[in-house]
């Protein structure tokens, strides 16, 4: 059975911070820290956006882009290091929001940057061993480093769907 990617979609928050204001609350030199990590802003949630939010607006784009039922879906992972909820589990809000449920596996999951990928690959074996036609991995995330570290200035807010 061949295996393919049918659709993708991303999604990155409008709202920017400037390497000069995070650089500015700390007092820091910005310039040294622009020219040591190559970042000059990162994007940001505004104050309605999330993880979910985030992967759902992603898992629109791929779904427009695949142009199949949101039906046909089977599973659908999200990887993430910022989830919204301690125990409200985020692919089932993602799952409602794209039309995916109700007949459907759903996970989230955690494993930093691996997480997204582990979501392939889990979606490979089932639609590669048959149990279902489509899969839906996304990894998705929110800024999230320690105030004054260099992931403060450069970890940022987006997702991509596959």
């Amino acid at each position: 059975m061949k295996l393919g990617i049918v659709g993708y979609g991303s999604y990155i928050p409008k709202y920017r911070i400037k390497v000069e204001e995070i650089a500015r609350v700390w007092g820091k030199n910005p310039q040294s820290i622009k020219k040591g990590l190559i970042v000059n802003e990162k994007s940001v949630p505004a104050p309605d956006e999330d993880t979910a939010t985030i992967a759902v607006e992603a898992g629109k784009y791929a779904l427009k882009r695949a142009n199949i039922n949101p039906k046909d879906i089977g599973a659908l992972y999200v990887g993430s290091e910022s989830h919204p909820y301690a125990v409200k589990p985020t692919s089932s809000i993602v799952a409602e929001a794209l039309g995916i449920t109700p007949d459907l596996t759903a996970a989230d999951l955690e494993f930093a940057c691996k997480a997204g990928t582990a979501g392939i690959q889990m979606c490979m074996g089932l639609v590669g061993s048959g149990i279902i036609k489509y899969g839906m991995a996304i990894g998705a995330d929110t800024a999230q480093g320690a105030p004054g570290d260099a992931l403060e200035y450069t970890a940022a807010a987006g997702g991509h769907a596959i």
